[in-house]
C-alpha cells in the first residue's frame, strides 16, 4: 500500500510538473521576432492598424471625447460570465501605461498575451485573434501609439473571483483555445485575404460575433454565427450570409455610417466599431464585405 501511495505521489508530482511547464507563458519565437524587429516603424499604417483593431474603442477613457489623438487612459468595464474586467492603461505614459515597454515587450503582449512581467493576461484582451497580426503590422501599431498623449491614470484591477483569479490557468486555456490557424483556411483572391486579416485577426470580428463555451473558448464550428452577449444582456446577431442577407453596398454603409437597410442604427459595442471603419480605407472596408459575403 505504501509504495501505491508513493507511486501516486510520484504520478501527481510529476503531473503537476509537466502542467505547470505547459502553462508558463511563451515568448516569442527567433522568427516571430525577426520579422517584427525588421520592419519599418511607419507610423502612418500605424494609425491605420490601431483603427482597424479597435485600440481606442477599449481603452479610451469613459470620459473622454473622440479625438484623433485618443486618450488611452483605459477604464472601460468589461463585464462576463468569469467577471468584470477593466482596460488598463496603454498611453505612452511611463508611470502608468506602456511609455517604458520596449518593441519586443509589446510584441509579446499583442501575439502571446503575456505581459513584460512574464504573466498571462485575460483573453478579454483579444490577443488570440492579434497572434494572426504581421510583424509589420505590430512594429507600426507600436510607433504610432508612442505619439498619443500620456496619462498617469493607474490601471483599475480587474474583479475576479476564484478560480479565474490564478492567472496560471490562463496559460490551460490558451493550450485549449489559442490556435493560430484562420477561422477560413482558404483565401482565393487577393481581396478575400485581406478581409480575412482584417476580420480575423485586426479587427477581432469573433470576439463577439462567434458562440463560446462554457470556458469561454470560441465553437469554431460556428464561427460568425451569432451568440448570447458576453455580459448576459441580449445576442449578438450573426453576420454570415444564412444570418444577414444584406446587399454588399448594405453592408459597407452600415459599417461606415451605422444605419441598417431598416433604417435602423447600430448600437451598444457597435457604435464604436462603426466610428473605427469609418476611418479605413474604402478598399479595406469593400474587402470585409467580401469575405462576409464568401463565408459558407
Amino acid at each position: 500500500m505504501r509504495r501505491f501511495l508513493l507511486w501516486i505521489l510520484g504520478i501527481g508530482v510529476l503531473g503537476a510538473g509537466v502542467g505547470w511547464f505547459l502553462t508558463g507563458p511563451q515568448a516569442l519565437s527567433a522568427a516571430e521576432w525577426s520579422e517584427i524587429d525588421q520592419a519599418d516603424a511607419d507610423a502612418a499604417r500605424g494609425e491605420m492598424v490601431f483603427w482597424a483593431a479597435g485600440c481606442a474603442s477599449c481603452h479610451t477613457a469613459p470620459e473622454a471625447e473622440a479625438s484623433d489623438q485618443p486618450l488611452l487612459a483605459g477604464g472601460q468595464v468589461f463585464k462576463t460570465a468569469f467577471g468584470t474586467f477593466y482596460a488598463p492603461n496603454v498611453s505612452p505614459s511611463t508611470e502608468a501605461g506602456i511609455g517604458d515597454w520596449t518593441l519586443q515587450e509589446f510584441a509579446t503582449a499583442v501575439k502571446k498575451g503575456v505581459s513584460p512581467g512574464g504573466g498571462h493576461y485575460y483573453p478579454a484582451f483579444p490577443y488570440t485573434a492579434y497572434a494572426r497580426m504581421t510583424g509589420e503590422d505590430i512594429k507600426a501599431l507600436f510607433t504610432f501609439m508612442t505619439t498619443l498623449p500620456a496619462d498617469a491614470t493607474l490601471s483599475k484591477p480587474h474583479e475576479v473571483g476564484f478560480p479565474f483569479n490564478i492567472r496560471r490557468s490562463v496559460g490551460g486555456w490558451k493550450l485549449l483555445f489559442g490556435s493560430e490557424d484562420w477561422a477560413v483556411a482558404e483565401a482565393s483572391t487577393p481581396e478575400l485575404e485581406r478581409g480575412r486579416y482584417l476580420v480575423e485577426a485586426l479587427a477581432h470580428c469573433g470576439e463577439c460575433h462567434t458562440p463560446r463555451n462554457a470556458l469561454g473558448g470560441m465553437q469554431m464550428a460556428d464561427w460568425l454565427k451569432g451568440g448570447p452577449n458576453p455580459n448576459g444582456e441580449g445576442r449578438i446577431p450573426g453576420i454570415t450570409p444564412a444570418q444577414l442577407d444584406w446587399s454588399s453596398n448594405d453592408i459597407a454603409y452600415y459599417l461606415t455610417t451605422g444605419f441598417t437597410p431598416d433604417f435602423d442604427s447600430a448600437g451598444g459595442h457597435m457604435t464604436e466599431v462603426v466610428k473605427n471603419m469609418a476611418r479605413l480605407p474604402e478598399a479595406d472596408v469593400a474587402a470585409i464585405v467580401a469575405y462576409l459575403k464568401a463565408l459558407p
